[in-house]
């Protein structure tokens, strides 16, 4: 009895030590996909999620990932006109599960480095150099470049298994020179955005004061054609029965006033008198 139990212990070990140098186990979880080789040759299936064991001295299992990835390329890449531009473009793709064993077979494992970045820098050199410089600055040209990124991308990779989902230009740094022209155009197109604006609101001025000038004419006519003789009369008699000591001009056919008549014949008549008669002139 003693002896089994040291022979089970001894199976139990060499079991234990038999499973650890050739036996292994893979976890594939959401998101991946496996693939299976046994003696050299790769299953055409992939595997699912879950824990896979092989025989290591003869098959081996990698994961590969499925989900949707990002590669991000720098490139200085000459426009129509030869200047040089640095683009920062981020490329979005994945490999679907049903591709990873082909992509596996035909290209490896370094795919992205074999195929997607060769590709995303060729795309962008021949789609740029269609385009002249201050293409880059506008938003829609940038689009229209983005989507001729993608269209050569998925005409070159989707037959070899990649899937390219998206091309998105991060950034856009334009030559010094043309950023210091764009900049003193865009200063130049603000100042006159400024001067039509000082224009209009000149002529808007203009348009007030004259409205201002025509009321003032319009109150003028309408107080001059409300001053009649009957109202210079009452204004007259008001005067005379409120303002005793004050000297009141009326007006006369000749355009003479009646006070001032009556004063100025009186100094007439003592003219004449003085000149007749000195001393007696001075008595009265």
């Amino acid at each position: 009895m003693k002896n089994a139990g040291i022979g089970v212990i001894i199976l139990i070990f060499g079991t234990f030590i038999f499973g650890s140098a050739f036996l292994g186990f893979a976890v594939i979880e959401d998101g991946e996909a496996g693939i299976r080789a046994d003696f050299g040759r790769i299953a055409d299936e992939p595997l699912g999620t879950g824990w896979h064991f092989y025989f290591r001295p003869v098959s081996w299992i990698e994961r590969w990932n499925i989900k949707t990835q990002e590669i991000k390329e720098t490139a200085n890449v000459p426009s129509a006109e030869g200047l040089i531009s640095t683009l920062d473009v981020s490329v979005l793709y994945n490999v679907p599960r049903e591709n990873v064993t082909g992509v596996r077979k035909t290209i490896g494992r370094a795919y992205r480095e074999t195929v997607l970045e060769p590709y995303i820098r060729e795309a962008i050199r021949n789609t740029i150099s269609g385009y002249n410089v201050k293409a880059l600055y506008n938003e829609k040209s940038r689009k229209e470049i983005s989507d001729k990124i993608l269209e050569f991308l998925r005409s070159k990779l989707k037959s070899r298994g990649v899937e390219v989902q998206d091309v998105l230009m991060r950034d856009v740094r334009l030559p010094q020179a043309f950023a210091a022209s764009i900049e003193a155009k865009l200063r130049t197109e603000q100042e006159s955005l400024q001067k039509e604006f000082e224009l209009v609101k000149a002529k808007k001025d203009a348009e007030i004061e004259v409205a201002r000038a025509e009321g003032v004419a319009q109150s003028n006519r309408i107080i001059a054609n409300s001053i009649t003789e009957g109202y210079l009369r009452y204004r007259w008699i008001e005067g005379l029965q409120t303002n005793q000591m004050q000297v009141i001009y009326v007006p006369t056919e000749g355009n003479l006033p009646i006070m001032e008549a009556l004063r100025l014949s009186e100094y007439a008549k003592n003219d004449r008198a003085w000149q007749a008669d000195p001393a007696n002139a001075g008595k009265k």
